[in-house]
């Protein structure tokens, strides 16, 4: 096995797994209601800025496609695009929505014929439950972050592919935080974050080794539609839950420091 790939796989493995730097978080305790609703929107925040990321190299592809097929006038690639990337979307966002549904809406129904303990408990569940939809969602989001490092391999770009792994190495331990956010004062299972972790960060090593042997764009652009939706739908979840902490303008805060988190994050991933 040649050693630019070993370094591959490692640097790919790195990539994934440095969400766990963000996880423990989650352990903290005696935390008021308004310090868990500002972390909260910290972590919305952090997603907001990873949504609009990931729209825009999605949206990239689908317009470099349709401004080639008006240059040769066959329409056929970008239509099939177009229908990858707002049906991945739409797949994302609806896929949530079901899971909701189906587990979490029945329960916050009843919240209002129990006891205080037995609220205290279906709260807790609930929090587990939007922590691993926020894992879900980002796993969706790093597995085309690795199909990116190991179409860079596949294409010869060594290097590009190599900075992108350790470009996403650093984005992901953010991405920790996001997942331990509605966690924090919780007391939660150990073993609930190392399973949340592994959900989200598996997926960049499983895309970079998919990737280093098979390139396509196509695939690339409907991962990456996927996990916009789901991650759409995470924030409105988390921001829904944050209004019912804390105030407003703390709220605000929170989103607006986790958006320069992630912008100065990516900022630094370019410069390298």
């Amino acid at each position: 096995m040649p050693l630019d790939f070993i370094q591959l796989l490692v640097l790919g493995a790195l990539a994934g797994f440095t969400i766990f730097l963000g996880l423990p978080i989650a352990t903290l305790q005696n935390v008021s209601a308004n310090k868990k609703g500002f972390l909260n929107a910290i972590a919305i925040g952090i997603i907001i800025f990873l949504l609009i990321e990931v729209f825009s190299h999605a949206g990239e592809e689908v317009e470099d496609v349709l401004k080639s097929a008006v240059k040769t006038g066959m329409f056929n690639e970008p239509i099939l695009f177009l229908a990858a990337f707002l049906g991945g979307f739409g797949a994302g966002l609806l896929s949530l929505v079901w899971y909701e549904r189906k587990f979490i809406e029945p329960v916050s129904s009843e919240l209002r014929h129990l006891s205080l303990a037995h609220k205290r408990k279906l709260e807790v569940r609930d929090a587990y439950r939007l922590a691993l939809m926020i894992a879900i969602g980002i796993g969706i989001h790093n597995f085309s972050e690795g199909l990116a490092i190991g179409q860079g391999y596949a294409s010869g770009a060594v290097n590009l592919a190599l900075l992108l792994a350790l470009g996403f190495a650093m984005h992901n331990a953010t991405e920790g935080f996001g997942i331990a956010a509605p966690l924090t004062g919780l007391k939660p299972r150990t073993s609930f974050l190392v399973l949340a972790g592994f959900i989200g960060g598996t997926p960049t090593f499983i895309g970079t080794i998919i990737g280093s042997f098979w390139s396509s764009t196509l695939i690339y652009v409907l991962f990456l539609s996927v996990a916009a939706g789901a991650l759409l739908y995470v924030a409105m979840s988390m921001y829904h839950a944050g209004r019912r902490q804390t105030s407003n303008d703390i709220l605000m805060m929170g989103l607006f420091l986790g958006i320069v988190i992630g912008y100065l994050t990516e900022l630094l991933i370019e410069l390298a």
